[in-house]
């Protein structure tokens, strides 16, 4: 069993998916077991073919495909169903997250002891993105932290990584990749923050705009709100052994 599941979503991105996965592979040198797994979320480029010829070469690269594109938080739930480490790690795949980062998520996850860290989120500093952008994110993630109380700056961050089991247990919802440290909380699982860097994209354009973030973001944010108050009160009940 690997220690660690990397699971990167990706829609058309061809010129940046073999520079990606070479950087991630670097990154996951330290490791003594780690799989790496893309999904091909209903790309119309060669990204899937790529990873297919290097999955040829690297017994730890594993390739899903989604025939329509169902978003991000379908391509990542679909790549932790499909992975066999109990923590995964998560980033875009359009390269602006540095694999470099990824140890700052699952050395405390493989760390802990206590059994009650379930996510360890990244916080972007120095983002290189537009002035739009930047100036949209600040306003969603203002407007989310007061509404959620989730003690969080910057949820848009690909860098994540969690508990494979918890996760699992969250409802889930399209866009829920924005909302995890609320929902882990939620569960009374705690969350760490930590600082990573940020850069431009490789290659390729924005699946996205700012306007498609807003319109559902505004939904999402009401359907999350709803969840936190309607929270359970208790964890799964624990069955004793016989003569207890």
């Amino acid at each position: 069993m690997p220690a660690v599941s990397i699971v990167i979503p990706m829609k058309n991105e061809a010129e940046n998916v073999a520079f990606l996965l070479g950087e991630i592979a670097e990154a996951c040198a330290a490791l003594d077991s780690h799989e790496v797994i893309v999904v091909d979320d209903g790309s119309t480029d060669a990204t899937a073919a790529i990873v297919a010829d290097m999955m040829k070469t690297d017994p730890s690269l594993r390739l899903l495909r989604h025939p329509n594109s169902g978003g991000q938080s379908a391509a990542v739930h679909s790549g932790v169903l499909a992975a066999r480490a109990p923590v995964v790690c998560t980033l875009d795949g359009d390269g602006q997250n540095p694999p470099a980062e990824l140890p700052k998520l699952w050395a405390p996850l493989l760390a802990d002891d206590t059994g009650r860290l379930g996510l360890v989120a990244g916080q972007r500093v120095g983002r290189q993105d537009t002035a739009s952008k930047k100036w949209a994110s600040r306003a969603a993630n203002a407007i989310r932290s007061r509404l959620l109380k989730d003690g969080t700056r910057d949820t848009g961050c690909g860098l994540k990584g969690f508990r494979r089991d918890l996760f699992l247990t969250l409802p889930y919802f399209d866009h829920m990749h924005r909302y995890l440290p609320a929902l882990f909380r939620r569960d009374g699982w705690e969350i760490a923050l930590v600082d990573v860097s940020h850069r431009e994209r490789h290659a390729g354009t924005s699946n996205y705009s700012n306007l498609q973030r807003a319109l559902v973001g505004a939904h999402d944010l009401i359907g999350v709100s709803w969840l936190i108050r309607r929270r359970k009160k208790a964890r799964a009940a624990e069955e004793l052994p016989h003569g207890n």
